[in-house]
């Protein structure tokens, strides 16, 4: 179960990292408010009202009417560089970094002394065998 957990993480954490680092464009058709065709490939599909519509009239060619059709395009840019340039920390950083790295390589050190400090006391003598007495045991 532990390595199934842990195959998971990992393959959730390369998931983030590819889906941060990479680059992508959405193309949008909106026809008035309501969204038409979205694409990530390729140009979008339109809903044909620019076909319909008449760029300008015979008997008054600066009247034309407004496309209620537009296109947008979403750009989502990727990072390029994933290396976090620890070159300028500040003083609180600095000391924060020192004490963990010290506290974290002390927990390592083993103890020098191997004295025991109740060497020199006896056990202390049952009587009976409690545990038998009150049928409690561990398992």
């Amino acid at each position: 179960m532990k390595k199934f957990l842990h195959n998971i993480m990992a393959v959730f954490m390369a998931a983030v990292v590819l889906m941060t680092t990479m680059s992508f464009t959405m193309d949008v058709h909106y026809c008035g408010e309501t969204l038409v065709d979205f694409s990530f490939t390729q140009q979008v599909e339109t809903c044909g009202m620019e076909k319909m519509q008449s760029t300008s009239s015979c008997e008054n060619p600066s009247l034309s009417e407004k496309s209620c059709c537009s296109d947008k395009q979403v750009v989502k840019e990727g990072q390029d560089d994933l290396k976090i340039s620890f070159d300028q920390l500040n003083l609180e950083q600095q000391i924060f970094v020192a004490s963990f790295t010290y506290a974290y390589i002390s927990l390592f050190e083993g103890t020098e002394s191997k004295q025991v400090p109740f060497v020199d006391y006896s056990p202390p003598f049952f009587k009976r065998d409690v545990q038998v007495l009150h049928q409690t045991f561990l398992i």
